[in-house]
């Protein structure tokens, strides 16, 4: 009885997989006769084509016409998005065609975002100094609990953008006993545990304070931080993305950095645009993003209930990032955003 039962688990699994590579065999003959697989679905492979063009000559698209070209390059990286949708396609049409056309956008997509996929963080050490910056919404409901949620952040140096003057002095009583030193000038403000000097306000041609620059003296030497509030973008249906003011300021605040005399620098900003928009060159040409360098993902910041863009930024030059990473939500439309910095050894 023994033998026979293993006899018969043996013919079983002969027959599966008798079974399964005659299954093979029929897709393989049908596809291999079925003439129709390089005909079909030619309109998915135009598709496909014309996606991983657009997002390869992404700056070709002028932004002469409603900032076309900014608008594009602020959500680029979403464009995967539709690549996927036709890979869907062209499975259920069974298209040869608009498989192979499908590498295009794939390739430009993973040569764009790829490296950003990986988690970059390295190993940090005790005197690495934490940076933070938030843009926490002048409409924010609740800015003692921000303030809350921001304070226990374990960041040295904190940026606030978006200060609405009625609750400067919640920030300033709830943020006082874990930041000794802080600045406010205009809407942004400057907190940090270590002594600032040399405190003022960067003209990015608003006609009011959303900028200023600061020394803070750290245990390893000085560094310079910025703090800036870009002016926002709209997006109309007769006007396209309006950004003309946004991309002024960048201009200036580009110009203000680039004159900065010391050698190690940080911007803690809402810059309103991704370092993917051409509109921020003045700036991101000289400066390195945290997230970019050393983050995991996308680091996407805005908006805070359903993230879809890296409109808020740190940057550095001169000094090394170690990592790079989203803070949770708070009462803002704004995630919070932080990064490690080492200041030797850059």
């Amino acid at each position: 009885m023994a033998q026979a039962q293993m006899t018969e688990t043996g013919s079983d699994d002969g027959n599966g997989d008798g079974r399964q590579g005659t299954r093979i065999r029929r897709l393989w003959d049908h596809l291999r006769t079925d003439r129709g697989i390089w005909r079909r679905g030619i309109v998915l492979a135009v598709l496909a084509v014309l996606l991983g063009l657009l997002m390869a000559l992404h700056e070709s698209v002028p932004n002469r016409i409603g900032n076309l070209g900014s608008l594009l390059e602020t959500f680029l990286p979403w464009l995967g998005v539709p690549a996927v949708l036709l890979l869907v396609l062209a499975l259920v049409r069974r298209s040869a065609t608009a498989l192979i056309a499908l590498l295009v956008p794939l390739v430009v997509w993973v040569n764009l975002f790829g490296g950003l996929l990986s988690d970059k963080t390295a190993a940090g050490g005790e005197d690495d100094l934490t940076v933070a910056t938030h843009n926490v919404n002048a409409s924010n409901a609740d800015p003692s609990g921000t303030a809350r949620e921001i304070a226990v952040a374990g960041a040295d140096v904190l940026a606030l953008q978006e200060l609405k003057a009625s609750a400067v002095p919640t920030y300033e009583r709830l943020l006082e006993p874990t930041y000794k030193y802080h600045a406010v000038v205009g809407t942004v403000g400057l907190w940090s545990k270590f002594p600032m000097s040399g405190v003022r306000t960067v003209d990015i041609r608003l006609g009011w304070k959303r900028a200023m620059r600061a020394t803070v003296t750290t245990p390893d030497g000085p560094l310079a931080v910025y703090v800036a509030h870009l002016p926002s973008v709209r997006v109309k249906l007769r006007a396209g993305f309006t950004a003309r003011e946004r991309d002024r300021s960048a201009d200036a605040l580009g110009a203000a950095i680039a004159h900065e005399k010391q050698s190690r620098v940080v911007l803690l900003a809402d810059a309103n645009g991704t370092m993917n928009d051409r509109a921020l060159t003045a700036v991101t040409s000289q400066m390195r993003s945290t997230q970019g360098a050393v983050g995991s993902g996308f680091g996407f910041s805005w908006p805070a209930s359903f993230p879809m863009a890296r409109i808020d930024q740190i940057m550095v030059k001169g000094v090394k990032p170690v990592s790079s990473w989203t803070l949770p939500k708070t009462g803002s439309d704004h995630l919070p955003i932080a990064a490690r910095l080492q200041l030797t050894g850059e």
